[in-house]
This record gives structure tokens, sequence and C-alpha cells, in this order.
């Protein structure tokens, strides 16, 4: 619609894989400094950048709500994971994603005093995790929120989180939770940045299930490191710069990331 109105657009992604509109382009993409431009489809003048996760814009201001633990029906003393399917109906979807989910909760539900909380992505994943693993459910090894919950509460309260991929497995990474990633489509510069820098271990086979997964407890801080406003403002700079129209320069990229621990502006989510 914008385009059609003749309005500039902006693009913000951090997965390059996802599918392109094609004939329709935004003027502008902003994404991490981990992907390369040519993924983009953009010219080069066209593709801004930041250093960090999206999840970085949010996840400092993040106030963990022990009650969670209450509400599902979990026991601290207890090793919690939170296990997140792969995304069945995604165009990026690859079906091994589902062997791997399947091989991790046979091993998880080996464990004793492990509980797992599964958050399927659909109604229809729901009902079909409720119906194959009946007996788990039933008792109480594995527990399916009934409502929705809050994500980052859950996963500073989890000792582990394995996930599909997607946000919840940059959530944990941002957090400094230890994530595995069960996703087996084409691995994004981000996760691969994660993995280079032990922030986020990827899954790749069955065997790796066994051999990579450590069962063990997180050694919880006692709140999460604060790390201020620093791509929520590189973020907010890229966009007054295109409405100044004028493009940010590599002095001021650089720029951004001495000013991490001192943001230009009091920026708050």
């Amino acid at each position: 619609m914008s385009k059609t109105l003749g309005i500039p657009t902006l693009l913000i992604e951090d997965y390059e894989h996802s599918t392109k509109t094609g004939f329709i382009k935004p003027n502008w993409t902003l994404m991490p400094d981990v992907i390369p431009n040519k993924t983009s489809g953009q010219k080069t003048e066209r593709v801004l950048k930041y250093h960090g996760l999206k999840e970085d814009v949010y996840v400092p201001q993040f106030r963990p709500d022990a009650s969670i633990l209450d509400r599902l029906g979990l026991d601290a003393r207890d090793l919690i994971v939170t296990l997140r399917p792969p995304a069945t109906e995604a165009h990026y979807h690859n079906p091994e994603s589902e062997v791997l989910f399947n091989e991790t909760l046979h091993l998880l539900a080996k464990q004793p005093h492990l509980r797992v909380v599964v958050l399927p992505r659909s109604t229809r994943q729901n009902e079909q995790i409720r119906k194959h693993w009946a007996d788990l459910i039933s008792g109480g090894q594995v527990v399916i929120p009934e409502e929705a919950v809050n994500g980052l509460d859950l996963i500073w309260f989890s000792d582990l989180v394995i996930s599909g991929g997607g946000t919840m497995n940059r959530e944990a990474a941002a957090l400094g939770v230890p994530v595995y990633s069960i996703f087996r489509g084409k691995i994004g510069a981000v996760d691969r940045y994660l993995s280079e820098h032990g922030r986020l271990v990827l899954i790749e086979n069955i065997q790796e299930v066994a051999t990579k997964i450590r069962l063990t407890r997180w050694k919880r801080p006692t709140r999460p490191d604060n790390r201020g406003g620093a791509v929520l403002q590189s973020i907010v700079n890229n966009i007054i710069a295109i409405l100044e129209k004028k493009r940010p320069t590599e002095d001021s990229a650089l720029s951004d990331r001495s000013r991490q621990s001192k943001p230009t502006a009091n920026i708050r989510c």
C-alpha cells in the first residue's frame, strides 16, 4: 500500500533467507551488521546496519517475574527446559527439524526431576503434540501452557532453551541463557554469528541431540545484564538519517558502537 501511495518504506529484517516480495522492494533495508549486504537484494547505499541483535532493543528493559513458575505449576528445584517446536507451516521449514524435536523430547523424557514446557506455534500443532505425547503430559513431565505467557519470563527461569529457530533462540542468547537450535532450514548469518561466539549451539543431526545438549542447571545471575539502549539508539539514528535524507556514514556507525554505554538520546521502549 505504501509503495502504491509513493510513501518511502524501510524493511527491518534479521533473517536473510526469508521469502522476498520480488517486484515490491523497500526503499531501504535495515539489518544487523553480521548479515552480508548482498543478501538484501538492495544497492549498498540502500542497506543500513546496526550492531547487535534486534532482541537487544527490549531485553535490557526486562524485569523477571518469578510468578510464572507458580502459574505453570513448576518447581524451581527441578531442571526446567523450555522447548519450542519447529515452525512446520513456515515456507523455510525443513522436516528434519521435526525429527530433531521428537528425538529431543524422547531424551528429555528419560531424565528424572526434569520438567519440559512446550510452546506450540499453532492450534493444529498444539493438538498434535497433546495427542502424540499424551502420557508425558498426563504425568506432568511435559507442560503446555493453557494461555499465552511472557516468553522472557519463561526463558529466564529455564535452565536451558531448545527451539526450532526464531526469536526465542535469540532472546535466550541475549539473556545469556543456554540455548540450542534444532532449526534445519537455511541458517542465517545472525545464528551463525551467535554459534561462532558460543552463545547458541546448533543441533544438526540426531546424534548431536545426545552429545551436544547439556542438561545442567543454569547459574542464573540475580538480574539480567542491562546493557543500555545502544542498539535501539543505532536503529533510531538510521531512521532519523533517512528522514533527513542522508545515509549514515561508516564513521557514524562506528560512533554508534562506541556509545553503547552512553546513548545519545533518552529512548525507552
